[in-house]
């Protein structure tokens, strides 16, 4: 996601994959042609990672800032720049089928993503409130 909390590129992938190479499959997705002012990707410590270290320096034009929690600090606490992140994983959780994974496919639950961001940026162009998250994705409604 951009700073405004936009999906920029999405990759759903088994729980089995490590996060590391799970970012290899979304940063392939960036391209340099699609967002040359990108600098930085801001990151938690789960990327902070040799393998996607050595990737970003071989195929990426950015770097990956690692944001962790201060030392000493319990309990929660609100992150710089990765709470646009969780913000953005709230609004989409508020979509009926984003809440579970109820898609067969990975091929499918990214569409669903898709159309949940697409769905937020066309409120937040509108100005006001829309449809229900969860009447917009509800496939049983389509007539």
């Amino acid at each position: 996601m951009d700073t405004l909390g936009l999906l920029l590129v999405v990759a759903v992938t088994s729980a089995a994959v490590d996060d590391a190479k799970g970012a290899q499959e979304v940063l392939g997705q960036v391209r340099w042609e699609l967002f040359p002012r990108l600098k930085v990707l801001w990151a938690d410590s789960k990327y902070h990672n040799y393998e996607l270290k050595w990737w970003v320096q071989r195929w990426g034009w950015y770097r990956i800032e690692v944001v962790t929690r201060p030392d000493g600090v319990k309990g929660f606490v609100l992150l710089p720049k990765r709470w646009v992140v969780e913000r953005t994983f709230a609004w989409l959780g508020g979509y009926r089928r984003l809440s579970k994974d109820y898609e067969k496919t990975t091929a499918a639950s990214e569409a669903r993503i898709k159309l949940a961001a697409i769905h937020t940026m066309l409120k937040r162009l509108k100005g006001r409130k829309a449809d229900a998250p969860s009447e917009i994705l509800d496939t049983r409604k389509v007539a």
